[in-house]
């Protein structure tokens, strides 16, 4: 802004400059010659100097709004007139008010049946300008279109979570085929049908100075995972008995595969659920309730959709319901850890491995802890941040408005985790409260395994087991490697397509892929 008196004093000029890089008159005082004295002009000058920096604030703001086009005094007088009385326009207020209140309204009304909606943001905008909408049916149509695009957003979740399930509940095309090469192999291959553990070992079956672990699973592979890793891990593998417990249908599989892969020096014993005399029906109500009932196998087996209101659904809970509804809760084999005591009457102390672990390091000292005369040793999963795996309270496993769970149980009592236990099997025979409540029971295994060994649980160190490899992606890589027994609890199991591609080389490390077997059914190839 440049202030101009011309050499005659007769004029007097205030100019600002434009976008162009000239300058334009804002003010323009002409002086009459004749009348006017030097203290007149002298009053004059002080007055716009006075008046200069109000001048020049407006125009600063007048350019930041874009009028620095104007370039008439008339087309910057209508601009700066409201603002130099003091008002300013608010029509964009206005507008943004109105804007709020067609909102509100059309939060309110009913979505016409049969509208037309667009199939995207562009085709919207191209239909409000070729049809004129006005700001109404355009806050409707965006409504009724975001509506649209959430339901299906949500029922796409649904789905992926329902996929998910079933490809966790099923047996991949390579592990199958295992599973029946093998067989095929015991009725054809003497070797693979000699006996386990040779004669003269037998004794060491039952004998207590050696560390026995047991295995409940019809998984061959990932039975030879477990295996190979804890024999690899030990300090002393000659003093390892493994006692391997499959189903009728995969035993002479599972026998053939540990029969043609010794793992010496470490002592292995296959044994299928026909071989116990002592797993009947009037021992075990397990068998009863799978065998007699027909809605519990559809309740697990059938359609988990049906019946259920998924609009009052969260995909969490729906995931949740999925994961309690898995087939393997109505296996026999997922039920023969409540029996060991009457399985293995020999043994005193065991550790129970899920057939979807790792280990990592020696597991020899989980024979020195002493569980304090209690039956269980185990890791507990309330003490972590993890609100999927180590934040469980009984409250997440049990309904307490049920008054005999509310009068029995305390809702914040600490849960703990199934997969790698020591369990004194010495004292559990002693104790004779070690059975659930019936009224309580139901199918799966960790629910009434809370109640019936309420008291009896000795917590271990976290770093002896780690959950959840199976659940979380974002699961701590250095933490991984610290853990003895890394569990891959959870749908993403490390033998499935789903499993997670930077969790499975702790596992894969310990596949045979030399192996004949493993090679032509072509086990975890991609």
């Amino acid at each position: 802004m440049q202030l101009h008196i011309s050499p005659s004093m007769r004029s007097i000029t205030i100019s600002s400059s434009n976008s162009n890089g000239g300058f334009i008159d804002l003010m323009k005082i002409k002086v009459a010659a004749r009348h006017i004295s030097y203290r007149t002009l002298f009053h004059t000058i002080l007055i716009l100097a006075f008046l200069l920096p109000f001048v020049f604030i407006l125009t600063a703001l007048v350019t930041l709004e874009g009028v620095n086009n104007c370039s008439s005094f008339d087309c910057l007088g209508r601009r700066l007139g409201p603002r130099l009385l003091g008002r300013v326009d608010d029509s964009g207020q206005r507008l943004v008010k109105d804007f709020h209140k067609i909102l509100n309204q059309v939060n309110t009304e009913e979505i016409p049946n049969g509208l037309k909606l667009p199939e995207s943001f562009s085709q919207l905008v191209a239909e409000m300008k070729s049809n004129q909408y006005d700001a109404k049916t355009f806050a409707l149509t965006l409504r009724a279109m975001m509506e649209k695009f959430e339901r299906e957003i949500r029922e796409s979740k649904f789905a992926e979570l329902m996929n998910k399930h079933f490809t966790a509940s099923s047996i991949p095309k390579g592990i199958h085929c295992l599973s029946l090469r093998l067989t095929d192999e015991y009725s054809s291959n003497a070797h693979a049908r000699r006996q386990l553990p040779a004669p003269e070992l037998l004794p060491l079956l039952s004998d207590n100075s050696y560390h026995h672990f047991i295995l409940s699973t019809d998984n061959i592979l990932a039975a030879s995972v477990v295996v190979t890793s804890t024999v690899a891990s030990s300090l002393r593998p000659e003093k390892i008995v493994f006692h391997v417990i499959t189903d009728k249908k995969t035993y002479a599989g599972m026998h053939s595969w540990f029969a043609l892969n010794p793992v010496s020096p470490a002592i292995i014993e296959v044994k299928g659920v026909h071989q116990f005399e002592w797993l009947t029906r009037e021992n075990v109500p397990v068998l009863e309730a799978v065998e007699s009932h027909n809605s519990i196998r559809n309740y697990y087996h059938g359609n988990h959709v049906a019946g259920t209101n998924l609009s009052d659904t969260t995909p969490r809970m729906f995931a949740s319901k999925l994961q309690a509804r898995s087939p393997k809760y109505i296996s026999l084999l997922n039920h023969l850890r409540i029996y060991l005591p009457e399985l293995f009457p020999n043994l005193d102390k065991v550790v129970f491995l899920d057939d979807d672990v790792v280990i990592q390091r020696d597991l020899s000292p989980l024979w020195d802890i002493d569980l304090k005369g209690k039956v269980n040793g185990a890791v507990e999963t309330c003490r972590g941040e993890d609100e999927w795996v180590m934040s469980k309270r009984f409250k997440n496993y049990f309904n307490f408005s049920h008054p005999l769970i509310a009068n029995n149980l305390d809702s914040e009592e600490c849960a703990w985790a199934y997969g790698m236990n020591v369990f004194d099997l010495h004292a559990w025979r002693k104790t004779s409260n070690l059975k659930s409540n019936l009224t309580m029971w139901k199918l799966g295994t960790l629910p009434p395994a809370l109640i019936a060994f309420k008291g009896h649980v000795h917590a271990i160190d976290p770093e002896w087991h780690m959950l959840g490899l199976g659940y979380q992606n974002k699961t701590d890589i250095e933490s991984v490697k610290r853990a003895a027994v890394i569990h891959y609890n959870g749908q993403s199991k490390p033998w499935l397509p789903i499993g997670f591609e930077h969790l499975r080389p702790f596992w894969t490390k310990y596949v045979n892929y030399s192996n004949d077997f493993v090679r032509n059914c072509h086990i975890m190839e991609t």
